[in-house]
């Protein structure tokens, strides 16, 4: 069984409102992560929430059970992903799914993609691929869950991803959503744009 966790504990200063809250397709970005990440493999869903935890709580249409706050925020990513992996019940899952909500935009095609090269490659780490450059979600196998907590946090999971550069899975994908970060007013905007002009 495979865990998700929806990274969704930062401040959003760039954004200037909570990302977990912003609509994509008529869902907020953590109701879309959730939706795509809906597949055969996945038997546990985790939102990490942070900073503004409750008001962001309240605006979720989402089990109350998935929820974990991250008191220890402002330590960064990584103090998110250490929350997830502790909320998990232990030896319940063979790998984590780290799907951070300012990387919205993918498919549920992509998820299943890269599940299904985590189960045939074996390896640790499996990540998605555009045009050279790595993006998210990533998947790490429960064997690197005590490096993760122990990871340093100015280099976060990327330390553990360097660690083990044989244990690596790319997988190539055309969909740039994997590497958009929507963190700032413009590139959120952009995105509405677009999703607007391929409507019918």
């Amino acid at each position: 069984m495979l865990a998700v966790a929806i990274l969704a504990a930062g401040e959003s200063r760039r954004m200037g409102s909570p990302k977990a809250l912003l609509q994509y397709q008529g869902k907020t970005f953590v109701e879309h992560l959730i939706e795509v990440a809906t597949h055969p493999r996945v038997g546990i869903v985790r939102v990490v929430l942070g900073a503004k935890a409750e008001e962001i709580r309240s605006e979720l249409e989402i089990d109350g059970a998935s929820i974990v706050v991250n008191e220890n925020w402002q330590a960064g990513q990584l103090s998110s992903i250490q929350a997830a992996i502790r909320s998990l019940p232990e030896g319940a899952v063979e790998s984590l799914m780290l799907c951070p909500v300012d990387h919205p935009i993918i498919s549920r095609e992509v998820i299943a993609q890269l599940i299904s090269a985590f189960d045939a490659s074996g390896r640790s780490i499996t990540l998605p691929v555009f045009n050279g450059r790595r993006g998210h979600p990533v998947i790490f196998r429960s064997n690197l869950f005590d490096e993760l907590l122990a990871a340093s946090p100015e280099l976060g999971a990327r330390q553990v991803v360097w660690a083990h550069p044989e244990e690596v899975e790319e997988v190539s994908t055309n969909e740039e959503g994997v590497t958009l970060n929507i963190d700032n007013p413009s590139t959120y905007n952009a995105l509405v744009e677009k999703t607007k002009q391929r409507s019918p």
